[in-house]
């Protein structure tokens, strides 16, 4: 996500490293490599403007002041006020009205809109116990109300049933009474996209928007579309009032111009960011973290709580009390590990977002595909039960088996099996006290306050 700004930045950062004071010569070079940096990104020319002369103005006779050099110094700067461009701090859903509270999503044919509507669902079921109905007011796709229906089942929400031949502010009355009937504390109508912004789109949002007086208005919108993302939601917010916007397939969004135009834009927020396919795959927009992971500081804060809402705590306790009785690390234990890597969005989403990891060479981050603990698993898989508990009986014969069934090679099962006994050393290393010496040793070598 975002990693060519990210490149670019951290190159404008070096030019200061190694200055006594931040100068008007010094960070002229600067400034017009992060120009540059913000136009290839596809941000808006008026946000770049507006922000290179806020950065300027603020970094001039910028001094060091308690060890901190001109360059760390800057980077807080530019991070403080990406912060303030993308909006000040996260801004969560009103769900405090009477319910149901109504949410009615928006948004133009290929943002992704209907499937963000299911994922919306799932996290207002899961993270806000809210009891959630949904219903699809799209008549001029018969796919689209399937596609909800079939997101509803998967996800276990209610879902209200309509068809092609009603009427779309029809539909949204019916279900609203529905939801009032049914003592649903949550509505979201899901609503027709078009390939633009036009007339008879606007008349019918709005007509929809008047039957059914939603607390949240929200336009879906595809990040991969730059700074035009920002003004096809501005142009629709001109039309209707919006209260927030949400961004999908920010994971293969490497730039970043969306979500540093929006609220520039638009004057509203971005409340939401999709990032991959799976149902789970939304998060709320949190600028500060955003412009942390752009600046190649990590997001340590999200990825703890990814790691307390995806991992499988009852099974890592149950790991964890199997190594202290000293019983062992076997390939079922593996397995686990890999399968709760892929729930955690898999190696190059926890990569992401530690600090750091956006300055590892271009090899090193071509090379992480998370299709190989896929296998990894699936070889597991293709094992007898002995065989996973008791690696070592696993021969050549054994291993053609293995790789027969799991449509992958003997070398590539080697490579796990190698993988596995590097996994066990560390973790019979971690077993007892030996974790509390070990995290005592790396004390020493981990940033301050880390411990």
């Amino acid at each position: 996500m975002f990693e060519q700004l990210s490149d670019k930045l951290n190159q404008a950062f070096k030019i200061l490293r190694g200055q006594a004071t931040i100068s008007e010569s010094n960070i002229a070079e600067t400034l017009k490599t992060i120009r540059f940096a913000l136009i290839e990104a596809d941000v808006a020319l008026e946000v770049v403007d507006t922000i290179l002369a806020a950065i300027k103005q603020e970094a001039l006779g910028q001094s060091v002041l308690n060890n901190i050099n001109p360059g760390q110094a800057f980077t807080k700067i530019v991070h403080n006020h990406l912060v303030t461009l993308m909006g000040e701090a996260c801004e969560t859903l009103d769900l405090h009205a009477q319910p149901p509270v109504v949410i009615l999503v928006a948004g133009l044919q290929g943002s992704g809109k209907t499937t963000t509507v299911g994922k919306l669902a799932k996290w207002l079921k899961e993270n806000q116990k809210k009891n959630v109905l949904v219903t699809s007011t799209d008549i001029y796709r018969p796919a689209a109300i399937d596609q909800l229906h079939i997101l509803a089942k998967q996800i276990d929400v209610a879902f209200f049933p309509s068809k092609p031949d009603q009427k779309p502010k029809q539909i949204a009355l019916d279900a609203l009474n529905h939801a009032k009937q049914q003592m649903h504390d949550i509505l979201i109508i899901d609503t027709a996209g078009r390939l633009h912004i036009d007339e008879t789109l606007m008349n019918e949002v709005a007509e929809i928007h008047k039957v059914s007086s939603p607390t949240e208005t929200l336009f879906v919108v595809d990040s991969m579309t730059g700074q035009d993302a920002a003004n096809t939601a501005k142009a629709f917010h001109d039309k209707l009032p919006l209260t927030g916007v949400i961004l999908t397939k920010i994971d293969g969004d490497a730039r970043g111009g969306a979500a540093l135009s929006i609220r520039h834009i638009t004057g509203k927020p971005i409340k939401f960011i999709g990032a991959g396919e799976k149902l789970d795959a939304l998060e709320p927009f949190h600028p500060d973290r955003i412009a942390s992971r752009i600046l190649g500081m990590g997001d340590i804060l999200s990825l703890v709580e990814e790691a307390q809402q995806k991992i499988d705590h009852k099974r890592t306790a149950q790991l964890a009390k199997k190594l202290q009785n000293q019983k062992g690390f076997d390939l079922e234990d593996f397995r686990d590990q890999l399968q709760q890597l892929q729930n955690m969005g898999g190696m190059s989403n926890i990569l992401s977002k530690l600090p750091g990891m956006g300055q590892l060479p271009p090899t090193i981050k071509n090379n992480i595909d998370d299709r190989m603990f896929i296998r990894m698993s699936v070889m597991i898989d293709s094992m007898t039960a002995q065989e996973r508990c008791f690696p070592k009986i696993i021969n050549g014969s054994r291993k053609k088996r293995i790789a027969a069934g799991s449509g992958t090679t003997v070398p590539e099962l080697n490579r796990m099996l190698k993988q596995h006994q590097q996994m066990q050393k560390m973790m019979k290393k971690m077993s007892g006290g030996n974790m509390m010496r070990m995290m005592s040793q790396l004390k020493g070598k981990m940033p301050p306050g880390f411990m």
